[in-house]
């Protein structure tokens, strides 16, 4: 069970160009990781350009902003041109990061139990501990929820 205080496990996988991308790409940063189910569905799309909305600010405190889903690198292309995203998307078709941060299992829509992405968001310190877990995501609200204001 990943919680506070404890290493990040360590994750690689492409971002939307194809370049591969990291945990330790972010050494000496703190590190918004965030998963999430499907690029462009409303739910997601308000999560996104929340965190967008908020880009600059977390820069100025030194975060980085790094989202994670099971959809294609075109798909994130696609997303992150139409809301002019700022930030990086890890293309995770084969779902081993999301296993790894366990964003990925059993979970209830609308009253049905599925298996897919649960949405999460881990806070990531600069020598790569998780600082805070962030399971029940209000994607509208979502910057409010890592930064507290």
């Amino acid at each position: 069970m990943l919680k506070t205080g404890t290493k990040a496990p360590y994750f690689e996988g492409e971002n939307e160009c194809g370049e591969l991308m990291k945990l330790t790409d972010f050494r000496g940063k703190k590190l918004v990781l965030y998963f999430y189910p499907k690029d462009s569905t409303p739910g997601c799309t308000a999560e996104a350009c929340n965190l967008k909305d908020n880009y600059h600010r977390f820069l100025s405190l030194g975060y980085e902003v790094l989202g994670v889903s099971r959809d294609s690198k075109a798909s994130h292309q696609k997303f992150i041109e139409k809301y002019g995203l700022p930030f990086h998307l890890i293309s995770d078709t084969d779902t081993s990061i999301l296993q790894l941060y366990e964003a990925w299992g059993e979970k209830k829509m609308y009253g049905k139990v599925t298996t897919g992405t649960i949405r999460m968001t881990y806070i990531i310190d600069e020598q790569g501990i998780i600082t805070d877990v962030i399971g029940k995501v209000k994607t509208k609200e979502h910057t409010s929820q890592i930064l507290g204001s």
